[in-house]
């Protein structure tokens, strides 16, 4: 028993390690560069089954009816030749133990084993493969009724496998293995011989190795750097090869005019080519050392282009400094040439005439304006090569009158209103302070400036009193006072009295207008019909802070009738 137990076991290590050697084949192709996952055009080299099955036999040996074996291990390994046509070989074991104990333990009560070789046939569509198979070997069979024999089996069957994402599509399920076998066994003297009829059902897995698709064919393309230059810049050109194989030889050689190369790069001598288009072509041969090419497949060629360009002429850009200068004076003129292919250069100059003079060689030239008119002074520069070609280039000096500088005038500031209090028609409200605060900053920004407060009043002010006793008064002048003596005093900032003049206007309002005065303009010219205000005539009006509220009077009675 202990010997059938140890074959079944044989035979499931034996399995196990072909399964670990198709995983450790689909490791290694698919680190390969060239490798691909199979495709419906690509089918697999190599098929690794491992499964288990199912076998039902027929037959009777001295008196003993085999048995049905349940569970039982079957290995193949089929080799494709094209998508269709393949070698395969398969092993099983089918081995039933004894279940009676009157049984011998050193016999099974079933043994099917053998192996078997032979063609099998696929039919790959899609996700899915058919298959029928023909195969001729040994079959060993044997109980504990009779003793081992072995003897010629035939099976014919097929199957379905069904592939799956799995290690890059590389693993398949066997859906099914259907097969009929016969075998015929001679179990020696006085035992006689038997021919058993077997079902044999089966189901497990498919490892997929290799691809029966032809290699990829060599791949070359070639780029030139740079494309476009003149006769004696160096040109390089590259080819790179694509699905070589890196077990095999590669060759490169290359042909045009002025190109040397080896391998995958190569120059170009480029001083004596004359202008025009030119092309390197480069060939990649593929195979063994010296049989390099011979396959279909194993050659590959490219070309590059480049252009060679006639020499060009040069450039020239130039300017003065300074661009603006008074009658008389002279301006630096630098003349900037450049040649493509750094030919030696010659500058020269030239103004219109009576416009001035201009000298210089080299780089850099002098104007002088003397006698020149005012206005834009147009400048030429040249610049020629050895072989004749030149360049021109213009810029401008612009002569200008001396400057004079400007009269400063008086500016109109802000305004403000004091037609709202009618019983205090010169007093300076809350609203007046960001017209003041304007004032002060003005005052801030130009230390040198002064202010002119310019009081207006309307015609109805302006009339005498009815009352020919009562005291006519000068409302005009009061709002400029007043103003003033807020800049001053409660500002808080710091104006000194002496920069705000006091003025009264002809205009019909109820307003003071406050006009800034820079140093060295004259208020009387720019600001017409007002009149000087003699501030000592003129009583302020005082005024509380903002915000405060002024205590209501009280008639004396009435607060002597309210203590009682």
């Amino acid at each position: 028993m202990y010997a059938r137990v140890m074959k079944s076991v044989s035979w499931v290590l034996a399995l196990a390690f072909l399964a670990s050697i198709s995983i450790a084949a689909v490791a290694q192709n698919a680190a390969k560069p060239a490798a691909k996952a199979p495709a419906d055009d690509s089918a697999s080299k190599w098929d690794i089954f491992l499964g288990f099955s199912y076998l039902a036999p027929k037959g009777t040996v001295n008196g003993y009816a085999y048995d049905a074996v349940d569970y039982a291990t079957i290995a193949s390994v089929s080799r494709y030749f094209n998508k269709n046509v393949g070698l395969q070989f398969e092993g099983d074991a089918h081995v039933l133990l004894p279940e009676s104990p009157f049984h011998s333990a050193s016999q099974p009560d079933n043994d099917f084993s053998g192996g078997s070789g032979g063609l099998i046939l696929r039919f790959p569509s899609g996700n899915i493969t058919p298959f029928v198979h023909a195969l001729f070997g040994a079959e060993q069979v044997g109980s504990y009724a009779n003793p081992e024999a072995w003897g010629p089996v035939i099976t014919l069957g097929g199957g379905m496998d069904a592939d799956t994402p799995w290690f890059n599509h590389r693993l398949a399920v066997r859906v099914f293995q259907a097969d009929y076998q016969y075998t015929h066994e001679s179990f020696g003297e006085g035992q006689g011989s038997e021919g058993f009829n077997m079902a044999r059902l089966s189901a497990g897995l498919v490892f997929h190795i290799g691809t029966i698709a032809p290699p990829p064919p060599v791949t070359l393309a070639c780029s030139a750097s740079p494309t476009s230059i003149f006769p004696g810049d160096p040109v390089a050109v590259t080819a790179t090869a694509g699905s070589l194989d890196p077990k095999l030889n590669a060759v490169y050689s290359w042909s045009g005019a002025g190109v040397t190369g080896s391998g995958t790069s190569a120059s170009v001598a480029t001083g004596s080519l004359a202008a025009g288009s030119y092309t390197v072509k480069a060939e990649v041969k593929e195979g063994k050392p010296g049989k390099e090419g011979l396959k279909p497949g194993q050659t590959a060629d490219c070309s590059a282009s480049f252009t060679v360009k006639a020499f060009e002429p040069p450039t020239i850009s130039c300017m003065a400094s300074p661009g603006t200068i008074n009658p008389g004076d002279k301006s630096t003129v630098t003349a900037t040439g450049v040649s493509p292919q750094n030919r030696p250069l010659t500058y020269s100059y030239s103004v219109a005439p009576g416009t001035g003079a201009i000298a210089g060689s080299g780089t850099t030239a002098v104007y002088d304006s003397t006698g020149a008119p005012t206005g834009a002074v147009g400048i030429t520069c040249n610049v020629s090569d050895d072989k004749g070609q030149m360049a021109s280039a213009a810029t401008s000096v612009t002569i200008t009158k001396p400057y004079v500088k400007p009269i400063p005038h008086a500016s109109a500031l802000c305004s403000i209103s004091f037609d709202k209090d009618k019983q205090r028609p010169t007093r300076v409200d809350n609203e007046a302070k960001a017209c003041l605060d304007q004032v002060t900053d003005a005052l801030k920004n130009d230390p040198t400036a002064t202010v002119v407060v310019v009081g207006e009043a309307n015609a109805k002010e302006k009339m005498p009193p009815k009352n020919k006793h009562a005291k006519v008064k000068d409302l005009a002048a009061e709002r400029a006072v007043n103003t003033k003596d807020y800049l001053v005093n409660e500002e808080q900032s710091g104006v000194d009295a002496s920069r705000i003049a006091v003025r009264t206007g002809m205009e019909d309002s109820q307003a003071v207008q406050d006009y800034l005065v820079p140093a060295g303009a004259t208020f009387d010219n720019d600001v017409q019909g007002t009149t000087p205000v003699d501030e000592s005539a003129v009583k302020t009006m005082a005024r509380k802070p903002i915000g405060a509220v002024e205590p209501k009077k009280v008639h004396k009675k009435k607060a002597a009738a309210a203590m009682q």
